[in-house]
């Protein structure tokens, strides 16, 4: 049945997909545009700057919602509530760059104009994992620009994401720069096709699997219309024998089990080599032993639960196989409905099916490898790319290997778990394109316009 709020700060709906339902949010977020992208830079960023606030004070609100929508632990939330806070302020430093810039020709005078224009109304669809971080981030660059936002939230916590847009339209938006629109899991395909077929939409950024992203692409392509996907990730942590080992096991736990490893940047492997893989795999071992998970309703953890049993059950069906297969299970997995306790597997090797697939789940499998060279090798043999780790005391080398390893990003001595939204992020290879973070981020929500005013007397004739 079609429900819809009033229009308290913006339009919030909860739609069954029909076409007019879609129209509406969309139209409203057209039809706010002008005031909007006129709006003086300086007090878009003020508004950008009162969101920071908001989201501050409704804490407690959002690790409510999280926990009962997707099992996220407090610690989690209030990870994601940080990011956020920190990407809205630094997208609200970036109002220098959206200024003109003007180059003056010596020979004929002409005066060329290079602008940042707002393109219109972006479509951002923002995934269930991260559902605060990644909804902010799907809209602030494209609010700061100058452009309106209809933001599609993940139909697995429809609250948590209409609650997001209600506080940040709190902050002082006006009505219809920033509307949200959930789908019943059935019409989520639907929705996202009539979205992006929607004449108003200009931009489209979408945060998800690869597979969806495949989907969002095609229809994108079907209109000619600009898509920033950052989609699915296997992230290596690569460990040297010259490493700091208590720094390497903290990185890969944090980057392995943190929300569950339903991160698209959790460390899905670690290649470490030979020589040092027996007492880096002991301090792994019985630092997993210590993280519990458990129901952040019920109690308080370490981790959180899963999203659904079905994903923890396609877990352990990694598991399986790599044990099936020659891998040793050394610790955790054991399952008890949606929570999952972290789990290492050591061996893995190329016919199991974790040394291919995406692991999203809290298990860390170990590749014994004999050198830096055998280790990069493996980290590239993957459809994704985007994002690794190494860790070693020789920095020099380090960089070499970041040089090789085919992601977006490489983290030295650091977990794969790490944002930073002032540098730019997104993937190679199967992991997507495009930017979010940085000055970057602008190219992905402005038209880039060459507005030129010639001299008399300097207009060529035929």
């Amino acid at each position: 049945m079609l429900q819809r709020q009033a229009f308290k700060f913006g339009l919030i709906v909860e739609t069954d997909t029909s076409a007019g339902v879609v129209d509406a949010a969309v139209n409203t977020a057209a039809s706010a545009f002008p005031f909007w992208s006129r709006m003086p830079v300086a007090d878009r960023v003020v508004i950008l700057q009162d969101m920071m606030v908001a989201l501050d004070a409704h804490r407690e609100e959002f690790f409510d919602l999280a926990a009962k929508e997707v099992g996220a632990s407090s610690s989690w939330t209030s990870f994601n509530i940080d990011l956020a806070i920190g990407m809205l302020a630094h997208v609200a430093g970036l109002a220098p760059a959206l200024e003109d810039s003007e180059v003056v020709d010596p020979r004929t005078g002409k005066r060329s104009i290079i602008r940042r224009q707002p393109a219109g109304v972006i479509l951002g669809m923002v995934p269930w994992n991260a559902p605060i971080v990644l909804g902010v981030r799907a809209i602030a660059g494209g609010l700061m620009c100058g452009n309106t936002v209809v933001m599609k939230g993940s139909e697995h916590c429809p609250k948590t994401h209409q609650h997001l847009v209600d506080v940040l339209n709190s902050a002082g938006l006006p009505d219809g720069v920033l509307t949200c629109v959930v789908s019943d899991p059935e019409k989520a395909h639907d929705t996202m096709v009539q979205l992006i077929a929607h004449p108003c939409i200009r931009r489209i950024n979408f945060t998800g699997s690869t597979r969806v992203g495949r989907d969002v692409a095609l229809e994108a392509a079907r209109y000619l219309k600009p898509v920033l996907l950052e989609l699915s990730g296997k992230a290596p942590l690569i460990v040297l024998d010259d490493a700091d080992l208590d720094a390497a096991v903290e990185a890969a736990c944090f980057g392995a089990f943190f929300n569950q490893g339903q991160i698209c940047m959790s460390t899905d492997w670690i290649i470490v080599v030979k020589s040092i893989a027996d007492a880096f795999v002991a301090k792994l071992q019985a630092r997993t032993a210590q993280i519990r998970a458990a129901d952040p309703v019920v109690e308080i953890s370490t981790l959180g639960r899963m999203i659904s049993k079905d994903a923890a059950l396609r877990v352990n069906g990694l598991i399986e196989d790599a044990v099936s297969k020659g891998a040793h299970l050394l610790v955790g997995g054991q399952i008890d409905g949606c929570v999952m306790q972290p789990a290492l597997l050591d061996g893995i090797a190329a016919n199991m099916r974790i040394y291919r697939e995406e692991t999203f789940g809290p298990l860390a499998s170990i590749m014994r490898v004999h050198d830096a060279d055998e280790a990069v090798s493996i980290a590239n043999d993957s459809e994704f790319g985007l994002n690794a780790a190494v860790f070693t005391r020789d920095l020099d080398c380090a960089q070499a290997i970041a040089d090789r390893l085919e992601y977006g990003v490489v983290q030295i001595n650091g977990p794969t778990v790490h944002d930073d939204p002032s540098m730019p992020f997104g993937g190679m290879k199967n992991s997507g394109y495009g930017r979010f973070g940085g000055e970057q981020a602008i190219n992905e929500f402005t038209e880039l316009r060459w507005i030129a005013t010639h001299q008399t007397g300097h207009t060529p004739t035929l």
